[in-house]
C-alpha cells in the first residue's frame, strides 16, 4: 500500500526509455515523499504510452518546456551517459534540485564542470548510485563507521553474468521503445572497454567508497579473452587499508557480486544480487567483542524508489544526503580514468593526478 505525506517533491523525469521504465518512473510513484509530476521525451508515441501508463499532471516533449514550468521541483535525468551532464547543468540552472542517473560523465573535466554548476547553483545534486540505497549494505556501512575500528582490507566484486538477461527478460517486462527516440552520436558501446567500465565500474567503485572511504591511488590489470573482460585492482584507501576490486564482464555463472571487509573489530561479508530483482544483499556482519553475526533482513529492496525518497528528505527537510553528491560522483570518475590510465601504463596511478576521459 502506497501512503503519501502531505509534502512531496515535484518530480519531473527526462527520458523515457529503459531505464525511466524499470526504475524513475515507477520510484516515483511509489515513493511515500514524491509525485511523478511531470514526464519529457522527444519521442511522442513514447511520451503518449508512459503518460497513459504513469498519469503525470504534465507531458512535456522539450527540456526546455518542462524546466519553464515553475512547479517542477526536481529532475531525474535518466538519458543515455553523453547527456548527463548538459541536462543536469541545464536544470541546475534553471533552479532545479536533480537526480542523474550514473554516471555524471565520461570524463574528469565534465565531472568538475557539473560539480562548479552544482556550487554555482546552491541546489542539490544526487547521483543515481542506487547501491547506497540497498539497506543491508547500509547496515554494513553503519557497522563499519561505527563499531569496526581500523579497516585492515576490502576485496569487492562485480561480474556481470552471461545469463543476466534470462534472468531479467523473466522478471521485467518488455521495455516501451520507439524509432523516433533521440540517441547520441556514434554508438555508446563501440568501445566495450569505456562502456563496461562506465556501466558496471562506476558502482564497483562507489561501493568500495561507500563502504571504505576515498580511493588514492590504484594498479590496475585487464585480461581479454573469448569475449570476456576482467580488470583486477589492486587500491589504496586513504585510511591506509589496503583493497582488491574484481570487475568481470561477463562470468560464465550467475551473478556474482559482494565484498569482505576484515576490521579491528570484526568483518563483514556480503553478496549481491541482480539488482532487478530489488532483494537486498545478504550481509553477514561479524561482531568480535562477542563472537556473534548479524543478518539484516532488508526487506525493503527497492532501492530506486529509496533513493528518490533520500533526496526528497534532503531538498524538503534538510536532512543530511544519504546518496552520493556530485564529488562522490567525481571521485567515481576520477578512479575510473585511473585505472583506464594504469591498465595502458601498468604503473600505479595516484587518483589526484588524472585527467581526460575513461
Amino acid at each position: 500500500m502506497i501512503r503519501k505525506q502531505d509534502r512531496r517533491l515535484r518530480v519531473g523525469v527526462l527520458g523515457c526509455g529503459p531505464i525511466a521504465q524499470f526504475a524513475h518512473l515507477e520510484s516515483c510513484v511509489k515513493a511515500s515523499n514524491a509525485d511523478l509530476y511531470a514526464i519529457c521525451d522527444a519521442a511522442p508515441d513514447l511520451l503518449a504510452r508512459m503518460g497513459a501508463t504513469y498519469e503525470p499532471q504534465k507531458m512535456y516533449g522539450g527540456f526546455d518546456e518542462m524546466l519553464a514550468d515553475p512547479a517542477v521541483e526536481a529532475v531525474i535525468v535518466a538519458t543515455s551517459d553523453a547527456y548527463h551532464v548538459p541536462m543536469s547543468i541545464k536544470a541546475l540552472e534553471a533552479g532545479k534540485h536533480v537526480l542523474c542517473e550514473k554516471p555524471i560523465g565520461v570524463s574528469v573535466e565534465e565531472g568538475e564542470k557539473l560539480a562548479e554548476a552544482v556550487k554555482r547553483s546552491g541546489k542539490v545534486l544526487q547521483v543515481g548510485h542506487m547501491k547506497r540505497f540497498d539497506p543491508a549494505l547500509e547496515a554494513a556501512r553503519d557497522f563499519v563507521r561505527d563499531e569496526m575500528g581500523e579497516i585492515l582490507a576490502l576485496k569487492a566484486w562485480y561480474c556481470d553474468s552471461t545469463h543476466r538477461y534470462t534472468n531479467t527478460d523473466a522478471v521485467q517486462p518488455l521495455p516501451v521503445t520507439s524509432k523516433l527516440a533521440r540517441k547520441p552520436a556514434g554508438n555508446p558501446k563501440a568501445d566495450l572497454r569505456q562502456y563496461f567500465m562506465l556501466a558496471h565500474g562506476s558502482h564497483l567503485v562507489d561501493t568500495a567508497r561507500f563502504l571504505a572511504g576515498e580511493i588514492t591511488a590504484v594498479r590496475a590489470r585487464l585480461n581479454e579473452r573469448f569475449g570476456a573482460y576482467c580488470w583486477f585492482v589492486e587500491t589504496e584507501f586513504a585510511s591506509g587499508a589496503l583493497g582488491h576490486l574484481d570487475l568481470t564482464v561477463a562470468v560464465r555463472m550467475d551473478w556474482h557480486e559482494g565484498f569482505q571487509l576484515y576490521g579491528e573489530n570484526g568483518s563483514v561479508i556480503a553478496k549481491t544480487f541482480n539488482p532487478w530483482y530489488f532483494r537486498a544483499s545478504e550481509v553477514d556482519i561479524f561482531h568480535e567483542k562477542d563472537a556473534t553475526s548479524r543478518k539484516p533482513l532488508g526487506a525493503d529492496g527497492h532501492f530506486f524508489r529509496r533513493q528518490i525518497e533520500g533526496l526528497a528528505d534532503t531538498v524538503l527537510d534538510g536532512k543530511p544526503m544519504r546518496g552520493a553528491n556530485v564529488e562522490d560522483g567525481l571521485a567515481s570518475i576520477r578512479a575510473m580514468v585511473a585505472i583506464a590510465r594504469s591498465v595502458e601504463s601498468g604503473e600505479r596511478v595516484e587518483i589526484a593526478s588524472v585527467t581526460g576521459a575513461v
